[in-house]
């Protein structure tokens, strides 16, 4: 990839980002170019078909549903790309993994030949020993944190004992060998942190949850910060 066609890519990048108009001297220092260079980048870009808004001055901005052109992907970013699908797709769930194929697929449809050839010979592969089976209710729950759903749970806790609790499911992280659930309880009041393989029953309530999740993630950072913070003294 060319300096130049690299420059105009993290530009749309940039552009893409922001929600609001962004002025040319901030852009200049984001790609570490000068003011003149940016404004010559915008035209190139809007000349290519790119629907940008503003001017000189005011700031610019990338209008809503524009899908950047079928362009070069760096040499890292398009293995980031390759390992990472290819450990959903032998980590997650079926439905997952099978959407990890089918995104991969679709970006080395619209790759140059040369980039598809890269994604095809790449040398980056993530385990393929059989993983643990997943839990039936693992693709529920991930619309449920999707779409900022509460969940009614029947959960077995490490002692044996079983709870049934309705609780707010924010994230989800994929181990090698289980999956972790990171919700807010309604029982508890606060944060809870829950093993999928522990979970007996699962079922939508079919209501959202009052906050959003970006709130509740935000929530449980400062706190898991502050408790930190709290061992460390």
């Amino acid at each position: 990839m060319t300096q130049r066609a690299t420059r105009l890519l993290r530009l749309l990048d940039e552009l893409r980002q922001r929600r609001g108009a962004v002025r040319g001297a901030q852009l200049a220092a984001r790609l570490g170019v000068s003011l003149r260079t940016v404004y010559r980048d915008i035209e190139a870009l809007r000349s290519q078909g790119a629907e940008i808004d503003g001017d000189a001055g005011v700031g610019y901005r990338l209008r809503p549903g524009f899908v950047m052109p079928p362009m070069m992907f760096p040499a890292e970013e398009l293995e980031a790309l390759v390992l990472g699908a290819r450990w959903v797709a032998s980590h997650a769930d079926p439905e997952l993994a099978a959407a990890a194929n089918r995104a991969l697929d679709r970006i080395t449809g619209v790759l140059p030949a040369r980039l598809r050839l890269e994604v095809e010979t790449s040398g980056l592969f993530a385990p393929h020993w059989p993983p643990r089976e997943p839990e039936p209710w693992v693709p529920a729950l991930r619309l449920a944190i999707r779409e900022g759903q509460a969940v009614r749970m029947r959960y077995r806790d490490a002692e044996g004992r079983e709870s049934e609790r309705v609780v707010w499911p924010f994230a989800m992280a994929f181990l090698d060998d289980m999956r972790l659930i990171a919700a807010w309880c309604e029982s508890r009041n606060d944060f809870r942190h829950f093993r999928a393989d522990r979970v007996l029953a699962l079922q939508s309530t079919g209501r959202r949850y009052p906050e959003t999740r970006h709130q509740l993630l935000r929530r449980w950072e400062r706190q898991r910060l502050r408790q930190r913070e709290a061992s460390a003294t």
